[in-house]
């Protein structure tokens, strides 16, 4: 295996990743705050990911966006939910949830198919801000420069993890990728006090639909509201994310591994 396909993360934009992302089909594997990433722009990128991950392809794709504009651009949603993104994003807190597209949002979608691949049948996807530097540069740039999409996983084989070390991303995704940014100093950073047993290997992820994938009711000041939001995975700051929750609504599940 070659390691000319391997950068080490500087802390400035790596430039390298953006544009092969923007040349069509490529696939880089990017440090987070809770381990590594495939990354991809298009859908024979999505392809590849699917290919190397042996992932099924009935779940939500993850869309990663570099800023609040991107995600309301994007994503629809009720200012309830908007809420709890900007306390995310105010304490950078890595958050997730799922939410339909706005019609107006779909035209950012590259036109090969893309939306087969990267929503579920429902129509949704998992939009995810406050991921991690690295991949957050990446997205910030490829969306300033042409309003290009960055679609990720976690770049594992599916149903294990990487330890938050590049060394166990899988010989699979190694050989598949076109370029691996090394930054396990910067994933260790994150949760300095967590070994590899006790280290959340995920962000927190949210549904913000209902079982057909419209957005739940608003609830103002009401109780007992049905259907709410639902906490689908517990990961790296659960409980922040839950207080979050508890603040905006008087009603929402924990009902962690629902969705999958």
């Amino acid at each position: 295996m070659s390691q000319d396909k391997y950068i080490s993360w500087t802390g400035a934009p790596t430039q390298e990743a953006v544009d092969l992302l923007k040349s069509g089909g490529k696939v880089v594997v990017c440090p987070t705050k809770v381990g590594y990433i495939i990354t991809v722009a298009d859908k024979e990128g999505l392809e590849r990911k699917f290919s190397a991950k042996n992932r099924k392809r009935n779940k939500p794709g993850v869309v990663l966006c570099g800023s609040l504009e991107q995600l309301f651009e994007l994503a629809d949603m009720n200012e309830e939910m908007a809420a709890v993104y900007k306390k995310c994003w105010e304490e950078d807190v890595l958050f997730g949830a799922i939410l339909p597209w706005k019609e107006s949002g779909k035209q950012y979608i590259p036109n090969d198919g893309s939306d087969e691949l990267m929503t579920d049948t429902r129509g949704t996807s998992c939009f995810v801000l406050k991921f991690g530097t690295p991949g957050e540069q990446i997205a910030q740039s490829l969306w300033a420069d042409d309003k290009t999409l960055l679609f990720a996983s976690s770049a594992n084989p599916s149903g294990k993890g990487n330890r938050g070390l590049v060394e166990g991303i899988g010989e699979q995704i190694e050989n598949e990728a076109d370029l691996i940014i090394e930054g396990n100093d910067y994933v260790a950073s994150i949760q300095p006090d967590k070994t590899i047993e006790t280290r959340y290997e995920q962000g927190v992820m949210v549904s913000f639909v209902d079982k057909e994938g419209n957005l739940v009711p608003e609830q103002g000041t009401e109780r007992s509201i049905s259907p709410a939001p639902v906490v689908i995975r517990k990961g790296l700051d659960i409980d922040k994310i839950m207080m979050y929750l508890a603040d905006q609504f008087n009603s929402w599940d924990y009902r962690h591994g629902e969705y999958y």
